[in-house]
């Protein structure tokens, strides 16, 4: 857990949780996520909100788990976002209604795992150049997968909350 984060970092009626004291799982990092942002006021609000070419820098020891990568237009990244606070129940957003976690794409949930969907624009050795990402620069990667648009996308998906 971030060590900077205090109880009084809390916005009104955000509630808190307190955390296991161990982890279930183990996950390896396979790489790194490189963006023009090291704040997070500076990320887009989400990952269509900017069309600014980032990079992943896949470890090389996972180059050929890139074999066939090249001929996909999209891809799904996992990553961990580890400057994340864990332990919000209910967040305020800044501009919105409160809600839960679970109904938020925040990054703040007890296990900050993000995904988005990216359009790879070129590979070069074991770094992809993208486009579609809302992290901080040095985001760990967690996994690549690639995006079906057949069986990924759902048009009739609703969030109920976000159409009012």
């Amino acid at each position: 857990m971030n060590e900077d984060i205090r109880s009084d970092d809390i916005r009104s009626g955000e509630i808190a949780a307190a955390l296991p004291e161990t982890f279930d799982a183990g996950v390896y990092f396979i790489g790194r996520i490189r963006t023009p942002w090291t704040r997070r006021d500076d990320c887009p609000k989400n990952a269509r909100g900017s069309d600014a070419e980032c990079t992943v820098e896949l470890d090389p020891r996972y180059a050929a788990a890139l074999d066939g990568v090249a001929a996909c237009t999209h891809l799904v990244l996992l990553y961990f976002m580890d400057k994340a606070r864990r332990d919000l129940l209910v967040q305020a957003p800044r501009k919105g209604d409160r809600r839960g976690t679970f109904a938020l794409r925040s990054p703040v949930r007890p296990n900050p795992i993000a995904m988005s969907v990216v359009r790879l624009l070129r590979i070069e050795g074991t770094t992809l150049i993208v486009v579609g990402l809302d992290c901080l620069d040095g985001t760990p990667l967690i996994d690549i997968k690639p995006y079906f648009a057949s069986v990924d996308s759902v048009p009739d998906a609703v969030v109920g909350w976000s159409e009012r």
